[in-house]
């Protein structure tokens, strides 16, 4: 509206403002009816206690209305309600909605809404309508006499000079019908979507929540990483040395049967230690994430390049995200690649980690839901980082990871 006026009269912005303002008279009426019908079946029995769930209902309306109206926006603010991502549909916005406290933001919303946001979008319409009455005059004025604002069109020059006025006033209703929609869409979406403080206020209990269950787990994988190096990786070790003494004294069938369960209980013990090394390795907290890959790397089958430019220490989170996101991108190649060989980079950049692992396979890759890939991504998420897959069939395949430094 602000630009050069023949732009703004070609473009399709007059008929999105004017198709945004009658359907403002529609969805407003159907809502007014709708309240009306709510709150007089609530009233009325109140005093029964089933108006009081009726009432209760309302802020659900309003909700659903709220919900409706986001979408209707972007008839004149095409950018303004939407948020990156997959938008959530309206069965799972209202189940959503179910857990959460009454936004009497919505509800203020719903009532102005049937209030006056259909007298709003009636005068658009009586707005637009003016000058497609005095456009057509000449033809209208064969048939009958036109009383337009007190004056009187019959025959004569009249017709034409109010066709003539008609097409100054349709400039004139083009900027008043689109400056009323952008008025009401206005209120709407400051009615509708939350202020920067409460914004802030979400993000920051978020990532506290993300935070404390990152949290929660690493405390829960060392306490499980204890119990099991010092209480059954330690029965397993006490058995193993019982089942040698007695070999030594075995014979005949026995000493066959004693000497398979060494080997077992043997078998066993190395189990075990792999799986306490992938919990979480020693050598990760004792030498850092340069060292830990670096184990990782030599026990792979497929053979491993790397990368690590770090020079010091991070955070032990972090460290730990990096490490396991290593440790499984790599066993997917071993698994599901057919690659014959990987590369693994690291490098700190703007206060973050930036991690790669790629390989020479048939590519494909996609995080599918419960896939090692999906984890992956939700442990990453956890720490507030991203990760991205590329991964065309016929390779090559590349997992990035980036994570920022706490």
């Amino acid at each position: 509206m602000r630009g050069r006026p023949w732009r703004f009269l070609l473009s399709a912005w007059p008929w999105r403002a004017l198709a945004y303002d009658l359907g403002s008279v529609v969805v407003g009426l159907a809502w007014l009816m709708l309240l009306a019908l709510v709150l007089g079946i609530g009233l009325s029995t109140v005093i029964l206690v089933v108006g009081l769930f009726v009432l209760a209902a309302v802020p659900a309306l309003a909700h659903l209305a709220a919900v409706l109206e986001r979408r209707r926006l972007r008839l004149v603010l095409p950018h303004g309600t939407e948020e990156s991502g997959e938008r959530p549909s309206l069965r799972e916005s209202w189940r959503v909605q179910r857990g959460l406290p009454v936004a009497w933001s919505e509800v203020g919303h719903l009532v102005l809404l049937a209030t006056l946001g259909w007298l709003v979008g009636l005068l658009a319409a009586a707005v637009a309508a003016a000058p497609v009455i005095l456009l057509l005059a000449p033809w209208l004025a064969d048939d009958d006499v036109i009383d337009f604002a007190g004056w009187r069109i019959d025959s004569g020059p009249e017709p034409w000079m109010a066709s003539a006025l008609g097409l100054v006033l349709l400039v004139v209703a083009a900027y008043v019908v689109t400056w009323l929609a952008c008025g009401h869409a206005a209120l709407t979406r400051l009615l509708l979507d939350p202020s920067d403080a409460r914004l802030a206020e979400a993000v920051a209990a978020v990532r506290r929540s993300r935070s404390g269950l990152a949290d929660a787990y690493e405390s829960e994988r060392r306490r499980i990483e204890r119990d099991l190096h010092d209480g059954v990786q330690q029965r397993l070790l006490a058995l193993t040395m019982t089942l040698g003494s007695a070999e030594l004294e075995a014979e005949g069938p026995t000493l066959t049967l004693v000497r398979q369960a060494h080997e077992q209980a043997e078998q066993a013990l190395a189990e075990l230690r792999t799986t306490v090394r992938g919990i979480h390795p020693r050598v990760l907290t004792d030498h850092g994430l340069t060292a830990a890959v670096h184990e990782v790397a030599d026990r792979s089958p497929v053979p491993v390049h790397l990368g690590l430019a770090l020079d010091e220490r991070l955070p032990a989170p972090v460290e730990a995200a990096a490490y396991f996101f290593v440790s499984e991108a790599l066993t997917n190649v071993v698994r599901h690649a057919g690659a014959g060989s990987a590369q693994v980079h690291a490098w700190t950049e703007s206060g973050s980690l930036v991690l790669t692992v790629s390989d020479d396979g048939h590519g494909g890759a996609e995080p599918r839901p419960g896939s090692g890939l999906e984890g992956l991504r939700l442990r990453v998420e956890a720490m507030d980082g991203s990760m991205r897959i590329t991964s065309p069939p016929g390779g090559p395949t590349s997992v990035r990871m980036t994570c920022p430094l706490p």
